[in-house]
């Protein structure tokens, strides 16, 4: 008997969806810890050559003055994207070298000499620079600095715009455009975190940490070479209660079910205080230690391996662009930086990626039960720690399964998504790859970087480093256009000025701005 997902694909094929679906549109955004000559984070500026980090839209900062990331552009494939990342990579390459640094190829940091190792990031002295700032000093209030080093990619996936009229006219529904997009995305994510567990055996690749990372805490991990530390069959110890550690936001359970309840959850996170921030202060001694004591400070502070995602307007709430246009694109945020890769993802992971996320959207996708979502925590825990582990069983609604059995099920169901999938044959081949991984998970990431550690007799630190040497030769050896550097340079020059334009401009003070802020 023919099933959901084979008829809906079916019902696509042979309508006018079919031509909205040549190309899918993807944005790619990386982090990169800046290291120095000894392979300890760089405690110097953001460099000057690379523009400003408030303003530039392609080379900016995330959490510390260190942790350099890279935004590309929408693109209609992975290829382009990635094509971009590169030559993101290669100028900064050129600039870093100057300066003796290099850039961390590992989600998990270097060695890292406590809390003071790490400066905040820094975007000037306008009130946008201040707030994006003092963001992060709550960050460091709550969470601590050594949680913030740590570096991820985030995955921005969306069908053309062309898509959801024809896919709207194609399933005879008759909500408003908008609400419809909306729902079909939400029904994207909840199967997305149904099955995220597979994305985190397949691309983690962060089984080791340095020691330095969790000093003073009792972790359940092994001594490995050096000063590191192990999961023998772990596969993202950055998406695991050692890295991203948050039992504050466990409380929350953010619903995922529909957009109204999503953006409910997140208002009512934004606008509730909660004792022990209180007790940090807000503002003490004249000096801003948070944004507010509220539950989340804003809606970014919110970890979750996916979002539903809007582009904002200039001071907007990005809550209040959901609720007021709807959702636009999902940015997925549990991959792990592959430091094998000079990029930290390639092609083949895009692909994969891109099947992946179609197939969310096209299957048939429940409103997710209390029970459900705890079988998910369950899982996603699971699998970080013991995702390579043989015979590793998961838990569904029909009870326990094996990880390879439902890693394969989930191949055959892919490789019926990739017949409308465009580049179908690099999407197959990255679905044959991935197959191999579920049968040998020696071939994953994950198991990849603790055997090259084992072989070498080298620590997380020393691997990741010497890696980190052999990627900026790479880039430095990849060629870019004497126009298109130009044009690099250019936006540099540019976003230093366009800094400086808003700092000189700017007439209210902190105070205002904030409060007007947080007022929406």
């Amino acid at each position: 008997m023919p099933t959901y997902l084979s008829q809906r694909l079916k019902k696509v094929k042979n309508s006018p969806v079919a031509s909205t679906l040549l190309s899918l549109q993807c944005g790619i955004e990386k982090e990169g810890l800046r290291v120095s000559l000894n392979g300890r984070v760089s405690h110097a500026g953001h460099p000057k050559t690379l523009g400003s980090s408030l303003t530039h839209s392609s080379i900016t900062t995330d959490y510390s003055e260190a942790l350099l990331e890279y935004i590309t552009p929408v693109f209609q494939s992975p290829v382009a994207a990635l094509e971009f990342m590169q030559e993101l990579h290669s100028f900064s390459a050129s600039q870093l070298q100057h300066s003796g640094e290099y850039l961390w190829p590992a989600s998990m940091p270097c060695f890292l000499d406590g809390e003071d190792d790490i400066r905040i990031a820094d975007f000037g002295s306008s009130n946008t620079g201040k707030l994006k700032h003092t963001y992060r000093v709550g960050l460091a209030y709550r969470y601590g600095k050594i949680m913030q080093s740590i570096a991820g990619l985030h995955f921005n996936f969306s069908p053309k715009d062309n898509f959801w009229p024809e896919y709207q006219k194609l399933l005879g529904d008759e909500q408003p455009l908008c609400d419809f997009q909306s729902s079909q995305y939400f029904g994207l994510i909840r199967n997305f975190r149904r099955h995220s567990w597979v994305l985190l055996y397949l691309f983690g690749a962060s089984p080791a940490i340095d020691t330095s990372f969790v000093k003073g805490r009792d972790v359940p991990l092994l001594k490995g070479p050096g000063d590191s530390l192990v999961g023998p069959y772990a596969t993202s110890l950055r998406m695991s209660d050692v890295g991203y550690n948050n039992k504050v936001q466990s409380v929350l359970s953010l619903c995922f079910n529909d957009l109204e309840k999503y953006a409910k959850s997140l208002e009512h996170a934004i606008s509730t205080p909660l004792s022990m921030y209180e007790k940090i202060g807000v503002k003490v001694d004249g000096e801003y230690r948070q944004l507010n004591a509220n539950l989340l400070q804003i809606e970014n502070e919110y970890y979750s391996d996916i979002r539903p995602k809007r582009v904002t307007r200039a001071g907007q709430k990005p809550v209040h662009a959901l609720k007021e246009a709807g959702v636009e694109y999902v940015e997925v945020r549990n991959i792990d930086l592959n430091p094998f890769l000079p990029l930290g993802i390639d092609a083949q992971q895009s692909h994969f990626i891109n099947a992946f996320l179609s197939w969310c959207l096209f299957s048939e996708s429940p409103v997710i039960s209390d029970q459900e979502c705890s079988v998910i925590g369950v899982n996603q825990t699971v699998v970080v720690h013991q995702g390579r582990k043989p015979g590793l069983m998961l838990e569904t609604c029909a009870g326990p399964k094996s990880l390879h059995s439902l890693g394969l099920e989930m191949m055959e169901s892919l490789r019926l998504v990739a017949d409308i999938m465009p580049q179908k044959q690099q999407v197959l081949a990255a679905i044959e790859a991935m197959t191999a991984r579920i049968n040998d998970s020696t071939l994953t990431p994950s198991a990849q970087v603790l055997a090259a550690m084992e072989q070498g007799g080298l620590s997380h630190q020393e691997l990741c480093f010497k890696l980190a040497k052999q990627h900026q030769e790479y880039h430095l050896k990849q060629t870019i256009s004497l126009q298109r550097r130009q044009e690099l340079s250019d936006q540099v020059h540019e976003s230093i000025a366009k800094q400086e334009q808003i700092e000189a401009e700017q007439t209210e003070s902190f105070d205002d701005f904030l409060a007007a802020y947080l007022a929406q």
